[in-house]
């Protein structure tokens, strides 16, 4: 391995230093593995491919259409996979050193943006609890503000942001006396972190975190209180009629903890609650209009250079993590071209087995590494410190902020009563539906109106006018968030990606037109995977049929198992699934791990990304129109048992597993059948091949068979 260490320089007061606050280490000996892997399974795959095409032409008796029809399946299983290979051809690992920023420094202000929705998917203490931990970050508090966007417009979220910033007065003095890390209350509570209190007196501290929980408890109470209510009829309702522009902000005003003797008192970060209006005539845009309509709100108020978006559920893990991001804003050489730094998305309820692949190991260990190689990795939706100059233009061109001549960098504005209605009435006509009318916001500028994956495709655009990313994977998570834990909700999130996705590659913004000359070939190649993977539908639903089908009637599809030419196609096979167990085992994993991500692969290509391909199609063809479907973040306890138990939760997903379960019964039909005409003719070594293939089809969708199996005996009873 390579460590290349990248030295920041600054100018505070006149005097200028030089500080390493970054370094990267380029992985020598996985690039070479990688390459080397990649030219001979390539040689492989030309050969497997030249048979096929060869043998079409050759006249053979075999039938054409099914012939044709493999061939297809096996080209597009190769246009991926070289997509794919770009991940592998430069990954970095970075580090930063926060320690070397100095404490004095003035550091740029920072916005943070909090979106929810619906407070029956989205539980409102979940929110709150992502709004205290954005409150707590280690950052200059007059330096630093919160917004959160309500697009439920719920009495009830209001009420609770309130009590959470009365807690927050509390809480923060808490975490900084005792250099809590985890300040996400209900993580530290549930999870009990004594070990993290820099402790000189036990006993206040314990009298100390004793009356911060009961404070903590009496807030859970209210706030569940009020959830249970008779107003959760009429937040419901309000969900679908017209909703007014809401806008209020709460306070940040110094604070004093009246627990302490001393005139010390604590600064809390500017936190405003945004509803923005809803009319059914007008457009709403989903979340990237919500994302929007916080970026003009801000620039009232806070305005500051960078932004954080967070999902309401995704927790600040590590205070420290806007100056990890800063280390990487602050350099000079890199900081001109930089639109954001990524974190990884992580969760803390993912279970022993992960049998969801909930944690994307694949994602966060290979291609965003992959990516950070080749100019920097695209926006993940959360967790990442984002340079609002890079929403309004490109690296070289001249700040189009549309508020130049306002701009405060840095420092909250402060106003007097009369000034903050005044502002406030100016900030409520961004919020409006109106605003956006005959402008060009959501095109090619601010986040994007173009797909449902706004934060995917607006990484796309900021790579294509030139700017760059970074990804960093520090070895305590910086961001935890909670997620699916049943087959529904994670099919769910799967149809919305592959519709947003495949709609991108069919547009005028596609990577094969649009990208290839505004972007490097390799950092195209890795937007084309992204876009171009829900065509795994198609390849697998050709594998899972004409195979079975020709099984059945004795008609082979691959070479004798003693020929050289099955050789080529099983050393295809070992290679792709060697190559894959290499990078679990050689990242901490298993080979349950390998297995688990497999099965999940098949499982999630079958079904979400055909299910995608329908979805957009029946929405170009008219007959659907475009909806955003929230993931429940409730935590039902009989989903969680199952998912801790490594148990599949199919109830609610019937619809989804059609394609999966027909595959599974045809493959147990053709098999059992095939194998009858086998005994008879005797041919075993031209159907070894599709023996093998139906067998590893069955291992593969054992969960669904169980399943079926289960589901029909709770109708028998």
């Amino acid at each position: 391995m390579e460590t290349v260490a990248l030295a920041s320089s600054y100018d505070k007061e006149g005097m200028a230093s030089t500080k390493v606050l970054h370094s990267c280490t380029i992985l020598t000996r996985r690039i070479i593995t990688n390459r080397l892997h990649i030219l001979f399974h390539f040689t492989v795959t030309l050969l497997l491919l030249y048979y096929r095409i060869s043998h079409f032409f050759n006249g053979n008796r075999l039938p054409a259409l099914s012939w044709a029809l493999i061939t297809i399946s096996e080209l597009i299983f190769t246009f991926i996979w070289c997509l794919t290979q770009a991940f592998r051809w430069r990954p970095l690992s970075r580090t930063v050193s926060i320690d070397e920023i100095p404490a004095n420094m003035n550091l740029e202000g920072l916005d943070v943006f909090v979106c929810t929705a619906d407070p029956q998917k989205e539980p409102t203490m979940e929110v709150m609890n992502t709004i205290i931990s954005a409150l707590a970050l280690d950052y200059p508090p007059e330096k630093l503000a919160v917004y959160l966007s309500d697009d439920a417009g719920s009495y009830i979220t209001l009420y609770a942001l309130k009590e959470a910033f009365a807690f927050s007065k509390r809480w923060l003095p808490f975490c900084m006396k005792y250099r809590i890390k985890t300040r996400c209350p209900e993580a530290f509570f549930s999870l009990a972190k004594y070990e993290e209190l820099s402790i000189t007196d036990e006993f206040s501290a314990k009298k100390d975190e004793l009356e911060v929980c009961n404070r903590y408890i009496q807030f859970g109470f209210h706030v569940c209180l009020i959830s249970r209510s008779s107003l959760r009829a009429s937040v419901k309702l309000l969900m679908f009629l017209i909703m007014a522009i809401l806008l209020q902000i709460i306070h940040g005003d110094t604070y004093m903890d009246d627990n302490e003797n001393d005139e010390e008192s604590t600064k809390m970060p500017l936190l405003v609650y945004v509803s923005r209006e809803r009319r059914p005539s007008k457009p709403h845009r989903f979340k990237a209009g919500a994302l929007n309509a916080l970026l003009r709100v801000s620039e009232k108020f806070s305005n500051g250079p960078y932004l954080l978006v967070l999902d309401c559920d995704m927790y600040c893990n590590d205070p420290t993590s806007a100056r990890q991001a800063m280390c990487f804003h602050l350099d000079p050489q890199m900081s001109p071209s930089l639109a954001f730094v990524q974190f990884p998305q992580m969760f803390y309820n993912i279970s022993k087995n992960d049998i969801y692949d909930n944690q994307a190991r694949s994602a966060y260990r290979i291609k965003w590494q992959g990516m950070d190689g080749i100019r920097g990795p695209s926006l993940s939706g959360t967790g990442f410190y984002l340079k609002r100059k890079a929403l309004y233009g490109s690296p070289n061109c001249e700040d189009k902020h549309p508020s130049e001549a306002q701009r405060t960098f840095g420092n909250l504005m402060k106003f007097s009563s009369g000034e903050e209605i005044a502002i406030l009435k100016e900030a409520k006509l961004l919020a409006s539906c109106d605003y956006e009318r005959n402008t060009k916001w959501g095109e090619e500028a601010r986040f994007s109106y173009e797909s449902l994956l706004e934060s995917t495709f607006t990484g796309y655009l900021l790579h294509c006018r030139g700017w760059t990313s970074v990804y960093l994977c520090p070895t305590r998570p910086c961001f935890l968030g909670c997620t699916t834990i049943d087959m529904k909700d994670a099919l769910v999130q799967l149809v919305k990606w592959s519709s947003g996705l495949l709609q991108i590659g069919l547009s005028r913004f596609s990577p094969l037109s649009y990208g290839v000359s505004r972007m490097s070939i390799l950092q195209n190649m890795c937007y084309g995977y992204f876009i171009y993977q829900p065509l795994y539908a198609i390849a697998f639903l050709i594998y899972g049929i004409i195979p079975q089908l020709c099984f059945l009637n004795g008609i082979p599809l691959y070479p004798k198992v003693l020929s050289s030419w099955f050789a080529v196609f099983s050393t295809v096979y070992l290679s792709a699934i060697g190559q894959q167990l290499h990078e679990v085992l050689s990242d901490g994993g298993t080979t349950l791990t390998w297995w688990n991500e497999q099965r999940i692969w098949v499982i999630k290509s079958v079904s979400g990304s055909c299910f995608g391909c329908l979805d957009l199609f029946m929405k170009w063809s008219g007959m659907k129109k475009t909806t955003f479907r929230l993931t429940n973040k409730a935590v039902d306890k009989d989903k969680l048992e199952k998912y801790e138990k490594g148990e599949f939760d199919f109830q609610g997903a019937t619809m989804f597993m059609i394609p999966l379960s027909a595959l599974a019964i045809l493959n147990m039909v053709c098999f059992i059948g095939g194998l009858g005409g086998i005994s008879l003719r005797r041919n075993y070594e031209e159907m070894f091949g599709q023996i093998f293939l139906s067998l590893f089809i069955m291992a593969l969708s054992y969960p669904m068979i169980q399943g079926l199996l289960k589901r029909s005996k709770k109708e028998k009873q």
